[in-house]
């Protein structure tokens, strides 16, 4: 049976694969449109597998909400000319849509829906057989609340959905700090809600950078009080480097070693523990005020804070939980 153009644009808008893979299907079914489309499929199926270790890489995420549901779905490719690809992009449109329609709470649920037959995992694998490269759903999030909203960054590879304890928020605030996660990347909502571990390596790390500028400080002092310049022998490669250049000699250079020898183990036995942790605590808040939402710097307002930007706009107001899904390094 002789393949028409007619049939090939037919099974092209059925699948959406290339014209020469649709025309070798139906020349291989003689024609057996539904046997094509099956070949097809199998074909996008033995292509993902052979891909499989390949890395996946760039993408497409796109965020949205309906009613009080908001929803991210991240579908990723092996290149940027794919991730562009409107084709590409409808299709992540489309699985986003599922998931709002669904009201979808994990990616496990969100591969096993079923449309037209079709379970989305299949979905995937298929348009793996289109562009030839490896595809995959790398991130699926979702939020609940009494007021949601979602905001995608330009270039459609950075998302974000915040929840909010009110109802009615307006729209504007709610985009306003959406664009505030995007931007600026926080690790909690507030305080309270980041992870015990991190609060205690955040503080780990402060107290021992305070004890080695405590220690730092002694060192330098002891150094010029010595007559010498501690910018001089602040490490071997300079002390090598100002020997050679004759900024020092070798009995200065010695000197400068045991001085600051002496003074770094003077300072560190008898540290002021209650400084230490003083210091550490104020390093600490540092970070819960850069790091968690509510306590960051609006960055449309350097005189706000998150916190207080939600409270001016209504009493009581705070964010229930964020997500973030980015496909770049931040």
């Amino acid at each position: 049976m002789a393949v028409t153009i007619e049939d090939i644009k037919k099974l092209r808008k059925l699948t959406s694969a290339g014209l020469s893979d649709c025309k070798a299907a139906l020349n291989e079914t003689n024609g057996d449109m539904e046997a094509a489309v099956e070949i097809l499929r199998q074909k996008g199926k033995a292509i993902a597998a052979k891909r499989e270790d390949r890395n996946a890489s760039e993408g497409c995420v796109l965020a949205d909400v309906k009613g009080n549901f908001a929803a991210i779905v991240a579908l990723n490719c092996e290149t940027d000319f794919v991730a562009k690809n409107q084709g590409f992009v409808d299709l992540t449109k489309q699985l986003l849509n599922l998931a709002l329609d669904n009201k979808v709470k994990s990616l496990d649920e969100l591969n096993a829906l079923v449309v037209e037959g079709r379970t989305v995992a299949d979905l995937v694998v298929e348009e793996s057989g289109k562009t030839g490269e490896k595809t995959e759903i790398s991130a699926y999030e979702c939020l609940e609340a009494p007021s949601v909203v979602a905001y995608n960054h330009l270039g459609n590879k950075l998302s974000t959905i915040v929840a909010f304890n009110q109802d009615g928020v307006d729209h504007q605030v709610m985009k306003d700090v959406a664009m505030q996660v995007a931007a600026m990347n926080p690790v909690a909502v507030d305080r309270d809600n980041v992870p015990q571990a991190a609060k205690d390596s955040e503080y780990n790390v402060a107290v021992e950078k305070t004890k080695e500028e405590q220690v730092h400080k002694a060192v330098e002092a002891a150094l010029k009080k010595a007559g010498i310049n501690p910018n001089l022998v602040d490490s071997e490669d300079h002390i090598s480097s100002n020997i050679a250049k004759g900024w020092l000699t070798e009995e200065e250079a010695e000197k400068a070693r045991v001085v600051a020898k002496e003074a770094a183990e003077k300072k560190a036995a008898n540290l002021p523990e209650q400084m230490i942790q003083n210091i550490a605590n104020g390093r600490l808040n540092k970070f819960f005020k850069e790091n968690c939402l509510m306590e960051q710097e609006f960055v449309k307002d350097a005189n706000l804070t998150i916190g207080q930007y939600l409270e001016a706009s209504s009493k009581g107001l705070v964010v229930a939980e964020f997500k973030r899904v980015n496909l770049n390094e931040d």
